[in-house]
C-alpha cells in the first residue's frame, strides 16, 4: 500500500521597508488578497504563512477585511504563522541583540494580532549561518526552513531530504526542513495537473513529505503569474488537485513536527538558494561559476556536482558593494550606541528606526535584491539619521570624530552639529561619501557607482519567446528590458561617485585628478584643509561646516593653463520625476533633474525637491559653467533590464590662468518651513 505524501507548503511575503504605497497595493490586488479569498474557500488545504512584520502592519492598516481571513485560517488550524525577524533583516548580519529583538517582536505580534502559537521561523533569503541557531532557540523557534541545497553541500542525498533534520550551536538547537529546489521551480511555473503529478510521483517513490517555501510573490506579482496562477486558475487546480489525490495530504509543520522524529543530526554550511550564491559573486568571478556550472550542466554532471560548485555567501555583498558595506557599518555603530544607552533610554522609536534600517533589501543586489533602487536606500539612510539624532540629543558625541568605519583601511572624518553632518573620505580625492540633513532625515550623498555587473553578458540576448502551453517562465529564465539599454548605460565610473571630486583639464586634453593629502582638521572651526601638488603648482582644498551650510574653498596657485572642474553628486528623491527641478537665480524653472543643463557664467544654482520637502542651494563666490545631468546606472529585476537615475550630477568648471585663483563653494541645505 503506497502511503500519502505529505506537502508541507509554506508561502512568504515581504515587501521592503519604504516601498511605494502603490507598489504594495498592486501587490496586496493582484497577489495577496486573492491567494487568501482562494485558499479560505478550501479548508481542507492547510500550510504555512509568513509575513514580514512591517508589511503586516500596513496589510493590517490598510486591508483589515482580507486579514480576517487570515485570522479565521489560523484559528481554525488550517494556517501555521511562521516568525523571523520583524522588518526582514538578515539575522547573521545583524548583533546578537538586535536578532533576539527583531524575533521577539514579530512573535509577539502574531500573538498579539491571531493568537498564534509560534514555533517556525523563516530565514530571510533562507541566508543560513551556525551562529544564528542560539538567537533562534532562545526566541522559542523549533523549527526553521532552509534549501535542501544546503543539505546536499554537505553531503545528503536527495532520497534522504523528506523530514527535518537537528543542529546545535553553542548548547542550543533546532530543527532544519529542507525545502526542495524541484518544487520552487516547478510551483506554480509548470501546468497544475503536472505539478500534482510530480507529488504522487513522490509518493510511489517512498517519500514521507515534500517541502516547499517560497515567495508568495510568485503566485500574482513576478512577470505572467497574475494571468496564469488567478485568471487561468492556477492556484485552483492545484488545490482541487492536491485534495483529490490519494496520494498526497496537507498538512502544517508544526503538527507534522509533533509527530515525526529527526532525521539525526547535521551541521550545515554557511550559504543561501544557489541563485544567491552566484549573485554574491563579483562579475569577474561570477564569469567563470557561471561558465563552470555550464560546462558541468553540458557535459551531464551538474545534478552530481552542483553541491560542491558553489558561489560565494551572503555577507559577500559587503565587500562587492562599498554602498552596501558603508550602509551596514553606519547600521552597525549606531546600534552600538543604541544599545549603550541605559534600558529607560531605549525607547520603542528609537528600536523601531534601527529595525526598519535593517530590513535586507537595500543591502544586497540580485535579480530581486534592492541596493539599485535609490528609494529603498533612502528609507534606511532615513531611519539611521533618525535615530543619530535622537542619539545626539540623548547622549552627545564630539563634534569631530576621527575613524575608519567601514574596515576599509581608509579613515573617515565626520564633522555634525544638530542640523548637519559631512563625512569626507581621507584618501586621494579628498571627497564627501556622505552628507545629511537631520531635518530631511536624508543622505545627500547617498549615490550609487556604477560599475560592471555579470548579467550584462545578456544584454545582447533575444527576449525569450512566450510560451504555449507549456506553462510560463520562471524570472531566472527570462530576458527583458523595460528601457532600452545602450552601450554607454553600462560603461563603470572611473572613480566614487562623491560630492566635491576633483580634476584637471589641461590644455592638451589630458586630464589629471588631485592626489590630495590631509593637512589638518579642527573641531573648533568644523573644518577639514587639504593640499596637492598639480602640474608644477598647487592646490589647496578647505572643507567647513556650519550649522546646515558646506563652504568648500579652494585656492590654486602656480598653476599652468587649463580648466579646473569639480563634481559634486546629489541624491535626489525625486530623480527623473516631475516633482524635482532645477531654479536659476532669477527664479525660472529650465528643466528637471533627469534632463541636461548647461550655465555658462552662473553664481546660484537651486535643487528644488518636492518628494524631499526641501533642497539644496548651491552659490559660488564668482561666475562658474556648471553642466547638470542625470546619473543612470543600469540593473537587472524579474522584471526585466532597466535605467535607475541614482543622483544629479554637477560639473561646475571655471579657466586657469597661471595666476593665484580662489574660489569658495556654499551648498546650503534648505528645509520646507
Amino acid at each position: 500500500m503506497i502511503e500519502p505524501i505529505t506537502l508541507l507548503m509554506g508561502v512568504h511575503a515581504h515587501q521592503p521597508v519604504g516601498n511605494f504605497d502603490a507598489v504594495i497595493e498592486e501587490a496586496h490586488m493582484r497577489c495577496y488578497r486573492p491567494f487568501l479569498h482562494t485558499l479560505h474557500r478550501y479548508p481542507r488545504f492547510r500550510f504555512a504563512a509568513h509575513f514580514s512584520g512591517w508589511l503586516l502592519d500596513r496589510l493590517l492598516d490598510k486591508y483589515p477585511q482580507d486579514m480576517v481571513l487570515l485570522g479565521e485560517m489560523v484559528a481554525r488550524g488550517q494556517v501555521e504563522l511562521f516568525g523571523g525577524g520583524d522588518c526582514e533583516p538578515v539575522l547573521a548580519a545583524i548583533p546578537l541583540r538586535d536578532r533576539i529583538g527583531q524575533i521577539n517582536a514579530l512573535t509577539e505580534k502574531l500573538s498579539r494580532r491571531f493568537g498564534a502559537r509560534v514555533e517556525g521561523a523563516w530565514l530571510t533569503e533562507r541566508v543560513y549561518i551556525p551562529t544564528v541557531v542560539p538567537a533562534l532557540a532562545d526566541c522559542g523557534m523549533k523549527y526553521v526552513t532552509v534549501d535542501d541545497y544546503h543539505f546536499l553541500c554537505v553531503g545528503k542525498q536527495a532520497a534522504e531530504l523528506d523530514g527535518f533534520h537537528t543542529t546545535e550551536e553553542d548548547g542550543r538547537s533546532v530543527d532544519l526542513f529542507p525545502i526542495s529546489e524541484q518544487l520552487r521551480y516547478r510551483l506554480p511555473f509548470s501546468p497544475a495537473a503536472e505539478a500534482v503529478a510530480y507529488l504522487e510521483s513522490l509518493a510511489h517513490a517512498g517519500r514521507r513529505s515534500a517541502i516547499y517555501f517560497d515567495d508568495i510573490e510568485k503566485f500574482g506579482i513576478w512577470p505572467e503569474t497574475y494571468e496564469w496562477v488567478f485568471n487561468k486558475r492556477w492556484l485552483e487546480q492545484f488545490i482541487e488537485g492536491v485534495l483529490a489525490s490519494p496520494f498526497i495530504r496537507t498538512e502544517t509543520y508544526r503538527d507534522f513536527h509533533s509527530r515525526a522524529a529527526t532525521s539525526g543530526i547535521i551541521y550545515l554550511p554557511t550559504t543561501s538558494y544557489i541563485e544567491m550564491n552566484e549573485w554574491t559573486l563579483p562579475a569577474a568571478a561570477a564569469a567563470i561559476y557561471d561558465e563552470l556550472v555550464l560546462r558541468e550542466k553540458r557535459e551531464g554532471r551538474y545534478e552530481q556536482t552542483k553541491p560542491f560548485v558553489r558561489g560565494g555567501i551572503w555577507k559577500n555583498f559587503f565587500m562587492r558593494y562599498p554602498e552596501a558595506n558603508w550602509m551596514h557599518k553606519r547600521m552597525l555603530a549606531l546600534s552600538d550606541r543604541l544599545a549603550a544607552l541605559p534600558p529607560k533610554g531605549r525607547s520603542a522609536a528609537l528600536t523601531g528606526h534601527l529595525y526598519r534600517a535593517q530590513a535586507n533589501d537595500a543591502y544586497w543586489h540580485g535579480l530581486f535584491g534592492g541596493l539599485y533602487l535609490p528609494h529603498l536606500r533612502r528609507e534606511v539612510y532615513g531611519n539611521l539619521l533618525a535615530l543619530e539624532a535622537a542619539l545626539d540629543a540623548l547622549a552627545p558625541r564630539p563634534p569631530l570624530i576621527l575613524v575608519d568605519q567601514d574596515f576599509d583601511g581608509v579613515r573617515e572624518l565626520f564633522l555634525s552639529n544638530a542640523d548637519a553632518q559631512v563625512v569626507v573620505k581621507l584618501d586621494a580625492h579628498a571627497a564627501l561619501c556622505e552628507l545629511d540633513a537631520y531635518g530631511l532625515a536624508h543622505n545627500f550623498g547617498d549615490v550609487l557607482t556604477r560599475r560592471v555587473e555579470h548579467y550584462y553578458s545578456k544584454l545582447e540576448v533575444a527576449p525569450a519567446a512566450a510560451r504555449a502551453n507549456e506553462g510560463i517562465a520562471s524570472p531566472h529564465e527570462r530576458v527583458a528590458f523595460k528601457d532600452a539599454v545602450a552601450p554607454a548605460d553600462v560603461a563603470p565610473d572611473a572613480r566614487p561617485r562623491r560630492l566635491f571630486a576633483d580634476a584637471w583639464y589641461r590644455l592638451d586634453g589630458q586630464t589629471a585628478w588631485p592626489q590630495y593629502a590631509t593637512e589638518a582638521y579642527k573641531a573648533p572651526l568644523m573644518s577639514a584643509a587639504f593640499s596637492a601638488p598639480l602640474d608644477g603648482g598647487e592646490v589647496r582644498k578647505t572643507i567647513t561646516l556650519n550649522g546646515s551650510a558646506l563652504q568648500v574653498a579652494y585656492h590654486l596657485r602656480d598653476i599652468p593653463g587649463g580648466r579646473f572642474a569639480v563634481e559634486i553628486n546629489l541624491a535626489m528623491p525625486s530623480c527623473d520625476g516631475y516633482s524635482g527641478r532645477y531654479i536659476l537665480d532669477d527664479g525660472s524653472i529650465p528643466c528637471g533633474f533627469g534632463q541636461e543643463l548647461q550655465l555658462a557664467a552662473a553664481t546660484r544654482l537651486t535643487l528644488d525637491d518636492r518628494c524631499l520637502g526641501g533642497g539644496i542651494r548651491l552659490t559660488a563666490s564668482r561666475p562658474i559653467d556648471i553642466a547638470a545631468r542625470p546619473h543612470f546606472t543600469v540593473s537587472q529585476s524579474e522584471a526585466g533590464f532597466e535605467k535607475i537615475m541614482q543622483a544629479a550630477c554637477l560639473t561646475l568648471s571655471w579657466p586657469i590662468d597661471a595666476v593665484l585663483q580662489e574660489l569658495t563653494f556654499v551648498l546650503e541645505i534648505l528645509v520646507d518651513e
